[in-house]
């Protein structure tokens, strides 16, 4: 029997540090902060799958903000980070001060990246430039190494003049 309870609390441990390892943790600065989460399916004995609503700045661009809202999988299996989470997810970016640019980048720049299953699928939010606009359009999508998912979310920026400051042109920061 001691054998036996062993055993089990080696493979206790084995899951649950794995499922710490995946799961997606919303510690470090450059993580989105979570502002709520709202629960969607109510499940009895094991916990119920939610919305998660978190906000970020974008780290090469400030004065713009992105809230974006993802779906957690309840279960047994979302709780230990085996379950592969749902694609859909929303965006929404706002300027919400003068904008300035703190290097040059290229379209299509990645802002955040997340893992969202075990092994290979990912959400990530990109920006562009629209010069002839002067707006900044951010992308967010999942893929996966072989097949990546066609639902995305896009939300645009026009680069507006914030008080006494002017509008910088966002095409004057791009890469060529």
């Amino acid at each position: 029997m001691t054998l036996f309870k062993s055993l089990m609390a080696a493979t206790i441990s084995a899951v649950l540090m794995t499922a710490a390892a995946v799961s997606p943790a919303i510690a470090d600065d450059d993580d989105p902060e979570l502002i709520f989460k709202k629960s969607t399916v109510f499940r009895l004995l094991s916990p119920n799958a939610k919305l998660a609503v978190y906000a970020l700045d974008d780290p090469l661009v400030e004065g713009v903000a992105c809230h974006f809202t993802l779906p957690e999988i309840g279960g047994w299996k979302g709780w230990a980070g085996f379950a592969e989470e749902r694609s859909e997810v929303s965006l929404a970016c706002r300027q919400v001060g003068p904008v300035s640019f703190k290097e040059k980048f290229e379209q299509g720049d990645e802002v955040y990246k997340q893992r969202r299953s075990l092994f290979f699928k990912k959400l990530q939010i990109v920006r562009g430039c629209d010069p002839v606009r002067n707006t900044l359009v951010y992308l967010v999508y999942s893929d996966r190494v072989i097949e990546g998912s066609p639902q995305n979310s896009t939300s645009t920026v026009p680069i507006m003049p914030w008080g006494n400051s002017p509008a910088p042109k966002c095409g004057e920061y791009m890469e060529k």
